[in-house]
């Protein structure tokens, strides 16, 4: 039952009850009024205790309604996202983006069935390290709240679905709506000093990479770049502690352990440049593929990458250079056999492509001289014309002034 219209139609109730308990004193003051004034004070008296009553019921009655409205929050606003209070909470404390909370929830489908289920999780508010919805409701919680938490299929697993490789029944159909029951244990802000450990930084750091997979997989590319920036981050030596001395080492770890990060951050960034070459980041994804290659040189999937990313940008011949040197280095892997091969064929069309269209300019050149030289072979001819026809015109004229000449003599 809708608790507003409970309400409105409780009012309605106790206002024609008040109404007629009202008309009906009044009647009966009408009819003894003969009678003497402690009846009629009385009659008044009841009057104003059933005012009273009323008035403490509406206002019961708006205060539940008030609590009712709280307890039920559309988030969005389009019943796509809504937050039901299960257990209030008797702090006053919620999160924000960044802080790390704990929280134990059940998600499960429209039909009851259970798909997932995590005691005790801890993540990141805004790291996408659970599906979106439950990111957006999460700060909305105080900590000791117990909530329902109705999500869309748009803010879930989408148009995909998700497949429980573990726990087949456990799959969540394509445009599912889910409903999880969350309970918000525990909500931190972490400082410097909480990051301190090598084991907290590769935890964290792990888990980034590891969803970022996640997301890289569903073609979610640019939420995994986001995660893996997020995974660099923990992934470092430094803690970014603005009180900290110029480059000065916050964790102090042997060489092992730098050995270790170190490595832990290159296969990040080669994630994370795969993700960027999907979305065609060519120049981030040359930046990040370049911190991999700074440190090995002969790193076959950054090489891969990086021919990858000159294909993209249309330099075919370093792309080869590179798939080559990949091919190398990685003799059985498929790929790089494959895309090496398409390569040399794109070049050889390209380098076909451009002797015909060389010919094709030197024809048209050819074409442009030749009707520059013919203009020039009419004039010549013209010319000679005019030569000869002057030569004849003066031996003509130079004969007759000699007949004249000769009869002027004799």
């Amino acid at each position: 039952m809708d608790t507003e219209k409970s309400s409105n139609s409780s009012f309605e109730d106790l206002t024609n009850l008040n109404e007629g308990e009202t008309k009906s004193t009044y009647a009966d003051t009408d009819k003894d009024s003969d009678n003497n004034g402690k009846e009629e004070k009385s009659n008044v008296a009841a009057g104003s205790k059933i005012e009273r009553e009323l008035q403490e019921n509406t206002e019961t009655k708006e205060d539940e309604s008030a609590v009712s409205d709280e307890e039920s929050c559309d988030v969005l606003g389009n019943g796509q996202l809504v937050k039901r209070i299960i257990k209030q909470s008797q702090t006053n404390r919620r999160p924000i983006r960044g802080d790390l909370v704990t929280i134990t929830f059940t998600g499960k489908l429209a039909n009851g069935t259970v798909c997932e289920q995590r005691e005790n999780f801890q993540l990141h508010v805004g790291d996408f390290e659970v599906v979106q919805g439950l990111d957006m409701a999460i700060p909305l919680m105080n900590v000791g709240e117990v909530a329902e938490i109705s999500i869309d299929a748009r803010f879930a697993y989408g148009n995909l679905g998700f497949k429980n490789e573990t726990n087949e029944s456990a799959s969540i159909p394509p445009d599912s709506k889910l409903i999880y029951e969350v309970h918000l244990l525990d909500s931190k802000s972490e400082d410097f000093s909480d990051l301190k450990s090598l084991e907290i930084r590769r935890k964290y750091g792990t888990s980034k990479k590891e969803r970022a997979n996640f997301w890289y997989n569903r073609n979610e590319f640019n939420t995994a770049i986001q995660l893996y920036r997020r995974a660099l981050d923990y992934l470092d030596d430094r803690d970014g502690d603005p009180d900290a001395a110029l480059d000065k080492e916050d964790l102090e770890l042997s060489n092992s352990d730098l050995q270790t990060l170190l490595e832990d951050r290159l296969i990040v960034y080669n994630n994370l440049a795969m993700a960027q070459i999907k979305i065609s980041a060519f120049d981030a994804a040359l930046k990040s593929v370049e911190n991999v290659l700074r440190c090995q040189p002969n790193n076959s999937k950054a090489l891969y990458r990086k021919g990858r990313i000159l294909e993209g940008k249309g330099d075919t011949k370093g792309a080869i250079s590179l798939l080559q040197k990949a091919a190398t280095l990685e003799p059985d892997s498929k790929a790089i056999q494959q895309d090496l091969a398409k390569l040399i064929i794109k070049a050889r069309r390209e380098e076909h492509n451009e002797k015909e269209m060389y010919q094709k300019m030197l024809g048209q050149a050819k074409k442009l001289e030749q009707k520059c030289k013919q203009p020039r072979k009419q004039q010549s001819m013209e010319s000679s014309k005019l030569k000869l026809i002057g030569y004849l015109m003066g031996s003509i004229l130079i004969g007759v002034a000699g007949v004249a000449i000769y009869r002027y003599k004799y």
